[in-house]
């Protein structure tokens, strides 16, 4: 009777932690260990809002300052994460890995920055699985690299109350261009302080008017930190900056040999 209890026991724990049949995972994003894919759709022809900002409800009413609506091909995966693993590591170890291969960041925000977690499950994501204590979650959205140029990956980290951790993940291959997306200063100066570097692989040697006013916005937002702009464009960039107001001094030359432009700060 024992051994019968035992076996079914294991036989239990393998069940529970299979992924859910047909599912799989996105060639552009390593898999946390030993999580477990417990929800899987896709869907040809998605429309999604995907914000840029805190999200809350007022007066019965969605607030999103700065949506992102695409649509196209949608495929999203959420990964229950294994016991004693908070969801920010699988949200750190992703984030890595996507700007590790060249993705560009636009949105990212942590705990109560982002808003109310309920609307980003229900909402945004449609997964009530999703919701947990404002605190414990994170979002992250950037656009891959080439040559996925037109497609959006969101991430979603969320610790419920009763500790069960989660990451959800959905990559959006636009039906049209997103080229004109651009990240919010706010997000680049957060990945700049939290890695040490601002990797822009796709910013052209001729610095590109728009993001000139998105880099010097974001500079301004840490009026003392110092950079060193790299890349074999980085000259003309820092002349650029220079041309919105930005301290020379804040500003020193580094490596040619840089793909697009980077940032260092300058310790």
């Amino acid at each position: 009777m024992t051994k019968l209890l035992i076996s079914l026991l294991l036989f239990s724990n393998l069940v529970l932690a299979a992924d859910q049949p047909g599912s799989q995972d996105l060639p552009v994003l390593p898999r946390f260990p030993h999580a477990q894919i417990v929800y899987s759709v896709s869907t040809p022809d998605a429309e999604r809002t995907y914000p840029q900002s805190a999200i809350r409800r007022i007066s019965n009413q969605l607030r999103i300052e700065q949506p992102v609506e695409v649509a196209g091909l949608l495929t999203a995966l959420t990964y229950q994460l294994p016991a004693g693993h908070a969801a920010s590591e699988a949200f750190s170890a992703a984030r890595k890995a996507l700007l590790a291969g060249g993705a560009e960041p636009l949105y990212w925000c942590e705990g109560r920055d982002c808003g109310s977690s309920s609307q980003w499950a229900n909402a945004i994501f449609g997964n009530a699985q999703l919701y947990g204590p404002d605190d414990q979650q994170a979002y992250l959205l950037v656009r891959l690299a080439s040559p996925r140029h037109n497609s959006l990956l969101a991430l979603y980290g969320i610790t419920r109350g009763n500790r069960r951790a989660y990451l959800h993940v959905e990559q959006l291959d636009s039906s049209s261009s997103i080229a004109e997306l651009l990240p919010t200063p706010a997000t680049l100066l957060r990945e700049l302080k939290s890695s040490a570097v601002l990797r822009l692989p796709g910013l052209p040697q001729v610095p590109d008017a728009r993001w000139v006013e998105v880099l010097a916005r974001t500079l301004k937002l840490d009026s003392t930190l110092p950079v060193t702009l790299s890349g074999a464009g980085a000259a003309a960039w820092r002349e650029a900056l220079l041309g919105q107001g930005i301290n020379a001094s804040r500003l020193l030359p580094g490596d040619s040999t840089a793909a697009g432009l980077q940032l260092e700060i300058r310790r």
